[in-house]
């Protein structure tokens, strides 16, 4: 494979790629195939029709980028499913939501919970986010009992801006290096930028899909059958708040110390900074809050070992379909990659001739729809328009706007070849195309309305 070079055109690729999503829309929506085996399948003829080697196709290419997604998403998704099955079924879910009514008022209930995402964001990846947050997403649904779009995508939405355009998340961190950025300036200007995306892009626009598409709450984390044998007495609201802040303060340990490297405050080769930042690493953050949870709101509630166990056991079924059909995606992706389709529509994007700051968005926006994944979008972006940047002579003020123009569209247009988009669908029970009319145009108002306001900021501060 290292040794093998494409010898197609840009624009044979960039079509082969277009058939490949296509068909796949066709096999799911039109033929009704289900996902794993459209993705798997879809895969093998991409590779094929791009010129892989065929001794390279299945290790080296299908299997390993599958086994890359599941390494990342198996374990987070199914610790994620069992700390929401224990708030759930101990009645703490319950709680927390009648604490939130109460306090902000059942009108309020969508605002509040994006703000506690927007919060709860700052720290945590958005996939690690969106598994601790569903479980109170959904009780609260529940509650009002009300379809669920109005109550999850201003939460999801919120998690989904606060890891595309803030450090400490890994894109901008990057994108940061290679412009030449400063840390905190992006911050300051950042932090509004992504607070005014969320309130269009999350919360108004999940008030509108609610209306247009009303899905009922799923019981794919959080729901179902209790066992008898369970303490009767719901956990509190704030015993919940408390164990939903253990992966928070660790997981911010870890993004806050990688920002903190990345900006010369502390020696990243440290072992006492490498120890924390394994602590705070998201698996290991989501299993010590496990563990508490199972004390607390298990053990310590007079919960015996048999229904815990059972409770545990419960989860990793449902969560099983959602792992290998994300992992699916990150495949998909990971041949468009391999295929150097991203890399051919990445020089073809760079000789457009347009302004720098367009041309960065742009760029992004190309890789993203071209291979899915967001951060490796918004990194090779930055590499390639990092020449560029830094010849326009940009002051400090608009090179955090050039970062965040940059994030904006690595985000754009989530579709079948992106992890998220899967994730995202079969968590919240949609099918691809009511995906495609929820969660996409989500994606899409966050690069439109990011873009926006990153090109008026670097505008003024100029």
């Amino acid at each position: 494979m290292n040794d093998w070079h494409q010898t197609l055109s840009s624009g044979t690729l960039l079509l082969i790629a277009a058939a490949a999503i296509a068909l796949i829309l066709l096999m799911i929506i039109r033929w009704r195939v289900h996902a794993l085996l459209t993705l798997t399948v879809v895969s093998l003829l991409t590779a094929l029709a791009t010129g892989i080697p065929a001794q390279a196709i299945v290790n080296d290419v299908l299997l390993k980028n599958l086994g890359g997604t599941l390494g990342g998403v198996a374990i987070l998704v199914s610790l994620g499913a069992m700390l929401g099955r224990l708030v759930e079924t101990s009645g703490g879910a319950q709680s927390l939501a009648d604490a939130m009514i109460r306090t902000f008022g059942e009108k309020r209930a969508p605002f509040a919970l994006g703000v506690a995402s927007l919060l709860f964001g700052f720290p945590i990846f958005f996939d690690a986010g969106l598994v601790v947050m569903l479980p109170i997403v959904f009780a609260v649904a529940r509650r009002m009992k009300a379809t669920v779009l109005a109550y999850a995508l201003p939460s999801i939405g919120a998690f989904s801006v606060m890891h595309v355009f803030l450090p400490p998340h890994p894109g901008p961190i990057t994108a940061a290096e290679l412009y030449g950025a400063n840390l905190g300036y992006i911050l300051i200007l950042g932090i509004p930028i992504a607070v005014l995306t969320w309130l269009i892009s999350g919360y108004a626009w999940g008030l509108t899909a609610d209306k247009m598409f009303p899905i009922s709450v799923p019981d794919l984390i959080a729901g179902g059958k209790q066992d008898n044998d369970q303490p009767q007495a719901p956990a509190s609201a704030g015993l919940v708040v408390s164990l939903m802040m253990i992966p928070m303060l660790l997981i911010f340990l870890n993004t806050g110390l990688h920002m903190a490297s990345a900006a010369g405050w502390v020696d990243g080769k440290s072992p006492t900074v490498q120890f924390l930042r394994m602590m705070g690493s998201t698996p290991i953050a989501l299993l010590i809050s496990v563990l508490a949870a199972m004390y607390f709101l298990g053990t310590k509630r007079g919960m015996n070992g048999s229904a815990l166990e059972k409770t545990l056991d419960s989860t990793l079924g449902p969560v099983c379909s959602v792992i290998l059909i994300t992992g699916a995606g990150g495949m998909f992706g990971g041949v468009l990659r391999a295929s150097g389709i991203g890399d051919a529509l990445k020089d073809s994007m760079a000789h457009l001739g347009v302004p720098v700051l367009l041309g960065c968005f742009l760029v992004a926006l190309a890789l993203r729809i071209a291979q899915g994944s967001a951060t490796v979008a918004l990194t090779t972006a930055a590499g390639l328009m990092a020449n560029a940047v830094a010849a326009a002579g940009y002051n400090d003020w608009q090179l955090a706007g050039v970062v965040l123009a940059t994030a904006a569209g690595s985000v754009a247009a989530s579709h079948v070849n992106d992890s998220g988009f899967w994730l995202v669908g079969r968590l919240l029970n949609l099918d691809v195309a009511t995906t495609l009319k929820t969660w996409t145009v989500n994606q899409t108002l966050i690069a439109l309305i990011g873009f926006a306001l990153s090109a008026i900021a670097v505008a003024l501060l100029g």
